[in-house]
């Protein structure tokens, strides 16, 4: 078995890597024009590529103050189980520990299944008993 080589940027993928990457995992895309001015408007990103192609990302969107939240960890199907998302998250939180103050709350929307990848981060589960449930709204 050979090992393969991951190469990590701390910036955005393009739109239509993006794209592809987001429809592998069977999630729907927007306009091109609404993704792009989404990558725009994120606070920090993480790509991971295998020679040249896009196989993982992860974002961190917010005001940059109070309130910052991880949107869009992907990893290719073929590519998970190797750890990258686990390296990819080990890098946002290096970005959220260097920006983040004593008051600001990180947030995240876990997709079914992911709750206990986000666990051993240190994220808690909203069970509606304390906090309440997630709720959100697509538009």
């Amino acid at each position: 078995m050979t090992s393969m080589t991951f190469e990590f940027r701390d910036a955005p993928p393009a739109v239509a890597e993006f794209a592809a990457l987001r429809t592998l995992v069977g999630w729907n895309n927007p306009t091109a024009d609404l993704l792009a001015a989404s990558i725009e408007n994120s606070r920090y990103w993480v790509s991971v590529f295998s020679e040249r192609q896009l196989v993982g990302t992860g974002r961190v969107i917010g005001d940059g103050a109070m309130y910052f939240y991880i949107q869009d960890l992907i990893v290719h199907p073929a590519y998970q189980g190797q750890g990258l998302g686990k390296q990819m998250m080990d890098r946002i939180e290096a970005y959220l520990a260097s920006v983040c103050r004593s008051g600001a709350t990180v947030g995240l929307l876990a997709a079914r299944g992911k709750e206990g990848f986000y666990d051993s981060f240190g994220y808690a589960r909203r069970d509606g008993e304390s906090l309440g449930l997630g709720m959100c709204r697509f538009v």
